[in-house]
């Protein structure tokens, strides 16, 4: 018999179902055969994992067989209580959560840089949200999550109505700051704290990555299992700990967010995902980091530098090392630039913005892949002056506030409203009807249905002033804003 780790229940029970060979009588409509001789080579191996619900396969929405272990396997892994599978990515995950937690009207306190899908599960549920500003990383101007203060000021004010704290940790950049005590303030007065920790399921899993959010005590994770861990796009993961949560509201939303016809190839690489970090340890991520290790050893020799190592590093920042996040030290290439660049020499990055390039690691990274991109990036350097500072690649974080106080709540809903488009200098009063996000640091200034303030357009009018990058409104150049129509 396998040890316990080993095991792959759902996966095996696939293989064997195929190994089999029966005539399907069930949909899918391609038989578990290849499409057209095009596409066979892609799909041939992966069809016959493609089944439905059957006497051997379980249910996901019902598990009682090899999904249900599955799953147990994969909260003993990651360390929950409870695990449910998701085929839609951390989105079901984010939004169940939220349909699980809210009714219409209720409140929750969350950070301003949230992922869409944590707004979008707002607007379904038709919940009141209080925006904390989260705090910037001061080097790079990229933000984190919101200081351990305002949080403590909103439970202050809100945490007896609050039905839950939601946090988003690591970013998008791979930077994270101590969870621990947000949440040990979180549950002095019994708020739940939901983490959206799609960038982060790898966390935990070897010495050099940083601490989970479950382990740090959050009551609730979602996590993308696809994006840093080997399974297949949209897999992902919800885990569940402790007695805050209304486990079963949870089950349900998920049973209303989730396909009724679950992907099962999808299901069956979270299983294969979590026996590889679980059977293998700190060696799953042995070469990966090494194939890091290798790029940044030999940055001093180009015009390239990454954030959270030497200079660009910040005390009290903990920092993703399978997430290498490159800049042009030199000034000549902006972060679209670089990544086009390295895209022509065939390194393909995560994202870029107008500053950074994201390279993420995985479970798959090789020692090629480092050297690689070793190439590619000394081949794109050129003779020139680099300093060791970001330069010019990082304005002012002119729009947040370096004391920020608990705002008033913004009530989310799906309603669609009329809009008109007003100058911005005439807008105070009114509610915004459109999202408006400045890069950096990628903090919206604005959402859909928040009431638009003197201090909200003094801001705008010093990002407009400084030609920043907007996201989300209409006019990029702030000379008008969208608002709801009286």
């Amino acid at each position: 018999m396998k040890p316990y780790s080993e095991k792959a229940p759902l996966f095996e029970a696939l293989a064997a179902h195929a190994a089999r060979g029966g005539a399907a009588f069930h949909v899918p409509g391609h038989k578990q055969r290849a499409y057209d001789e095009g596409a066979s080579s892609f799909y041939r191996a992966l069809l016959p994992l493609d089944v439905t619900e059957l006497s051997d396969t379980d249910d996901l929405h019902h598990p009682e067989g090899v999904i249900a272990e599955a799953q147990a396997l994969a909260a003993a892994c990651f360390g929950a209580e409870e695990t449910r599978f998701l085929v839609g990515g951390s989105t079901a995950g984010n939004l169940a959560m939220i349909l699980g937690m809210c009714r219409p009207g209720d409140l929750v306190i969350l950070q301003r840089n949230v992922h869409k899908s944590i707004i979008h599960g707002l607007m379904l549920a038709g919940a009141r949200a209080i925006l904390l500003q989260p705090e910037i990383e001061r080097l790079s101007g990229l933000a984190t999550m919101p200081s351990v203060e305002l949080l403590a000021q909103a439970l202050d004010r809100y945490g007896v109505e609050a039905k839950a704290v939601i946090l988003s940790t690591p970013n998008y950049y791979g930077m994270a700051t101590r969870l621990q005590p947000l949440i040990e303030i979180a549950h002095r007065t019994n708020v739940p704290v939901l983490v959206d920790e799609a960038h982060g399921a790898h966390f935990g899993f070897h010495s050099d990555l940083p601490e989970s959010a479950l382990r740090s005590g959050a009551d609730l994770v979602v996590q993308s299992t696809h994006k840093m861990l080997s399974a297949m796009t949209m897999g992902a993961m919800l885990h569940m700990q402790g007695e805050r949560l209304p486990r079963g509201a949870i089950r349900e939303a998920l049973t209303m967010i989730q396909s009724s016809s679950p992907s099962y190839p999808v299901m069956a690489s979270l299983d294969l995902a979590r026996r590889e970090v679980q059977a293998g340890g700190e060696a799953a991520f042995a070469e990966a980091l090494s194939a890091v290790a290798l790029v940044v050893e030999e940055l001093e020799g180009t015009n390239f530098r990454a954030l959270g190592y030497g200079p660009y590093a910040t005390e009290g920042i903990t920092y993703d090392p399978l997430k290498l996040v490159l800049f042009d030290a030199s000034g000549r290439l902006n972060g679209f630039q670089l990544r086009d660049e390295l895209a022509e020499r065939l390194c393909l990055a995560e994202m870029a913005d107008d500053r950074y390039v994201v390279l993420a690691f995985g479970t798959g990274s090789t020692s090629a892949d480092g050297f690689k991109l070793l190439e590619a990036l000394k081949a794109l350097s050129a003779p020139s002056h680099v300093e060791h500072s970001l330069l010019h690649s990082v304005p002012p974080a002119i729009a947040v506030d370096p004391n920020p106080n608990v705002p008033e709540p913004v009530k989310f809903d799906r309603e669609i409203y009329s809009s008109e488009s007003i100058a911005l200098e005439r807008s105070e009063g009114r509610t915004a009807a459109e999202w408006v996000i400045p890069y950096p640091p990628g903090i919206p200034v604005l959402y859909p249905g928040e009431q638009i303030t003197v201090k909200t357009i003094r801001a705008l009018l010093k990002w407009r002033q400084e030609g920043a990058k907007i996201q989300g409104a209409q006019d990029s150049r702030l000379l008008t804003i969208e608002v709801r129509a009286n």
